[in-house]
């Protein structure tokens, strides 16, 4: 016989417990001998400490959320004179150190005037930003944020110079 040809079932009936001796859970039923557990009523929470203050009302909460979205890099829009008729991008703002990184979204938002006429290709901008853009000339574009490249293809251009 195999072990897959067996006639066993695979659900067990519950144990009944307190019927008396003889049948194998009398008496206390599995419960012990007195105590807090051997009681009916109402059994106690997984925080419960035995009375003394818990632990989870001890400790200080902390209200509201964090938000695990990135926030949007702030360039403001006197910065883009520097670019005179240039196209400013993720790219460009990051070596003008606009920018931190230029694989996270950039939004360039109202502050002084655009005396200049540029090509502006970032993730946002705000209305005020693209009448100004437009005003002076130059065009707004909204594009999506620039892909890192990965350290796989790194390795690999490296190993074919």
């Amino acid at each position: 016989m195999k072990y897959h040809e067996l006639q066993a079932t695979a659900n067990k009936n519950k144990k009944r417990v307190g019927r008396g001796i003889a049948a194998g859970g009398g008496k206390t039923a599995g419960r012990g001998t007195k105590g807090q557990g051997a009681r009916t009523g109402k059994k106690l929470n997984a925080m419960f400490m035995g009375g003394q203050r818990a632990l989870v009302q001890a400790i200080p909460k902390a209200r509201g959320f964090k938000s695990l979205r990135t926030p949007a890099q702030i360039v403001y829009l006197d910065h883009l004179n520097a670019f005179k008729g240039k196209t400013v991008n993720n790219e460009s703002l990051f070596e003008q150190g606009y920018v931190s990184t230029p694989y996270h979204t950039v939004k360039v938002i109202a502050r002084g005037e655009l005396t200049e006429k540029v090509t502006l290709r970032v993730q946002g901008a705000s209305k005020s930003v693209q009448e100004a853009v437009a005003k002076a000339g130059g065009t707004f574009e909204k594009v999506p944020v620039p892909v890192k490249p990965s350290a796989k293809t790194k390795k690999e251009d490296k190993k074919d110079k």
